[in-house]
């Protein structure tokens, strides 16, 4: 692959502004400056130094996001910054989505990607993806309130009562339950239907895969071969 490609294809402008970068003496190939657009790289061993920070070349980005509240996930967004606006720039210009929306109040696990098939495996309702989300309740979490849950609420959209695959107490007013679907505002509205409401959202795990205790909000991470298999486990049971 010619320099200037693998440049693009991670996103960082157009074919034009890509060699006119390399030109300009601002790029390095796997820690040694290259001014040559045209120059062979092996993209399986590539890593690209872009003025002055590292980029290691990846064919899909796969990334995790701990999204702050504030945020919304959309590149157009309406009343409150983008979740993209935490990222770097060539993430952003070489396409990345979200895998999956959080209201711009609930925080937590946000998966992105430019891999369609990634994020259709990831959503699609017949794939049966978890989702756990910790919830901070307005009032006390009773017994009749879990147990509403786990045996479904009726939503107005939806043609039957819809229940939690698993829920519990965590603490006097919060609770952690687990969901494989997405409806809009679905633990909010259950939780409502159940007689109460949230005060804090948090998706703690999607699939076999938590948030990383050390990722700090706003912050984002690449996920490896070994994440990507453990997200499209099922976690089998809530644990505290």
């Amino acid at each position: 692959m010619k320099l200037f490609r693998a440049l693009q294809a991670q996103g960082f402008g157009s074919r034009k502004a890509c060699r006119l970068r390399v030109r300009a003496g601002t790029v390095a190939v796997n820690g040694v400056r290259c001014t040559d657009p045209d120059a062979e790289v092996d993209p399986a061993s590539l890593e690209l130094g872009v003025d002055g920070g590292l980029w290691p070349y990846r064919e899909r980005a796969y990334i995790v996001l701990h999204k702050p509240a504030g945020y919304e996930c959309s590149h157009q967004p309406t009343h409150h910054p983008s979740v993209f606006a935490l990222l770097p720039a060539p993430l952003v210009q070489r396409g990345v989505q979200c895998v999956g929306r959080l209201d711009q109040d609930t925080t937590g696990v946000l998966l992105l990607s430019d891999d369609g098939q990634f994020i259709h495996r990831m959503t699609s309702p017949k794939k049966g993806v978890t989702k756990t989300y910790r919830a901070c309740c307005a009032e006390p979490v009773t017994p009749t309130m879990l147990a509403a849950l786990l045996d479904g609420v009726q939503l107005h959209d939806a043609p039957a009562p819809v229940a939690a695959l698993a829920c519990e107490a965590v603490d006097a007013d919060g609770l952690k339950l687990m969901l494989a679907e997405g409806k809009y505002h679905q633990v909010k509205r259950m939780i409502a239907a159940a007689g109460n409401s949230v005060v804090a959202l948090h998706r703690e795990s999607i699939g076999a895969w938590a948030l990383p205790a050390d990722l700090a909000p706003g912050s984002w991470r690449w996920l490896d071969a070994e994440d990507l298999e453990r997200l499209e486990r099922t976690w089998p049971s809530v644990k505290s």
